[in-house]
């Protein structure tokens, strides 16, 4: 394929571009860096005209804009995909644990360093540069290609579901294609098909109308923090199971032959264990690390606050209590039916010393997709070719709302075509991109598309 000789040829020269793009301070969650937000989508607005697409504009959103760019030259017989990725970054805090500059691109080995470099710029610009590929080498890709860039996912993408809804015929694709996620190993491709969604709650006890005297009244008025710890402990049972009535009705249970398919990831649990900084695992039983931590659904306290806090001694009965709980649900569970559901079964528990209010803070889908797919077919096939390895199918713990966004919506699957790694510490201190996955991806993007369009 003349395409992957012109990509192997420009290494140096597409490096160089991520690096610039990578040095754009772009974190969308404060306000003072909306230029660099800006600044950002103009460069890659920039990139897409000259990688070749003969459309792209910037299009503004009530927040931060989204690029959109298509090249429809394939012919209307020809599969078109819809490539989503997001140009905004997580903020780099805290800047003391950085071993370099957090936007200035460091080569260390074979990784550079850089907030961004994993999540998500270097991933979404191996697709802009397979498109140069097959511009410079063929004319047009061999499939029709649309592009959506977003700049607010590190934010919550509080445009984006509106933006998809009101341009539902622009977007119009056969399938999806996201490059935000993680490989197993170097050497060991994978492709995520089913990923959680969430429901996030924030918990409200009050007992008393003001902050009392213990010595006073304790022992005669209900304490909202000892009320609010006995509700939550009531909502697991001791191996982890839900306890909220309902919580489990539309839970996909996993089946034999999937199981078998998880099993076939490599994992070694005293290195999990070691990872995790804990001495054994907990949960339920009947499910393997790997299965409880991607396929069953769950129920964390985020935090839990009230009364007093700061240095020193206060024997205060606190009016109030607080807790966030974060529930991870698996495909086919409601993210609002759940938070109805746990709403209703604290205010059961409660006890009548005190009063509940639980507050929706956000919530996203699961979404699972076939495995058997054309795309998906065109995919695993593609990864076998770039890596020389066929990969596993595994299933990721976290969200991207956007999957079933793009399933309700748009009525198209999403192939999670990963580069990362486990360990480019995406969110933290020391972000990075194992540059051989660079190009290793830029080479997957371009079988893929050849193999679609066959």
């Amino acid at each position: 394929m003349k395409a992957l000789y012109y990509a192997q040829a420009n290494q140096d020269k597409f490096l160089a571009e991520l690096k610039e793009f990578l040095t754009i301070p772009s974190v969308s969650t404060q306000p003072e860096h909306k230029p660099d937000i800006e600044r950002a989508a103009a460069w890659l607005w920039d990139k897409l005209l000259t990688a070749g697409f003969p459309k792209a504009e910037v299009m503004p959103t009530p927040g931060h804009p989204v690029i959109y760019a298509e090249w429809l030259a394939a012919g209307a017989e020809a599969p078109t995909v819809l490539i989503y990725g997001h140009y905004d970054v997580q903020p780099p805090d805290p800047l003391e644990m950085w071993d370099t500059p957090p936007f200035e691109p460091t080569i260390v080995g074979d990784d550079l360093f850089c907030r961004g470099a994993s999540d998500d710029k270097g991933q979404l610009y191996v697709h802009v540069k397979a498109v140069e590929a097959f511009k410079e080498t063929a004319g047009a890709p061999p499939i029709n290609i649309k592009c959506i860039f977003e700049g607010e996912e590190e934010s919550g993408s509080p445009s984006l579901n509106p933006f998809i809804r009101e341009h539902t015929g622009m977007l119009a694709a056969d399938v999806a294609v996201i490059s935000d996620t993680s490989i197993l190993g170097k050497e060991l491709p994978s492709i995520v098909y089913a990923l959680r969604g969430i429901a996030y709650v924030e918990v409200e006890v009050t007992g008393p109308d003001h902050d009392l005297h213990s010595g006073s009244y304790g022992g005669a008025v209900h304490n909202p923090i000892n009320a609010l710890c006995a509700m939550i402990a009531r909502l697991q049972d001791e191996d982890g199971r839900i306890t909220i009535p309902g919580f489990y009705d539309k839970v996909r249970e996993l089946d034999p032959e999937e199981r078998a398919e998880l099993a076939k990831a490599p994992f070694e649990r005293e290195a999990w264990l070691h990872e995790a900084g804990v001495k054994t695992d907990w949960g339920e039983p009947a499910y393997t690390i790997v299965e409880r931590t991607t396929a069953r659904p769950t129920l964390d306290v985020n935090g839990i606050w009230g009364g007093y806090i700061q240095p020193g001694a206060k024997t205060v009965l606190p009016s109030k209590a607080f807790a966030k709980i974060s529930m991870r649900l698996v495909p086919d569970q409601e993210p609002a039916e759940i938070t109805q559901l746990i709403r209703n079964h604290l205010t059961e528990i409660a006890p009548p010393t005190v009063s509940v209010e639980v507050r929706d803070l956000h919530g996203g889908d699961g979404a699972i997709v076939r495995r058997d797919s054309p795309a998906m077919k065109a995919a695993f096939r593609a990864y076998a070719e770039a890596f020389g390895k066929e990969p596993v199918f595994i299933r990721e713990g976290g969200s991207i709302p956007v999957v079933a966004a793009f399933q309700k919506v748009l009525g198209i699957e999403t192939i999670l075509m990963g580069f990362g790694l486990p360990d480019d510490r995406l969110h933290a201190p020391n972000e990075k991109f194992h540059l051989p996955n660079f190009y290793k991806g830029i080479e997957t993007v371009l079988h893929f598309m050849d193999f679609l369009g066959e």
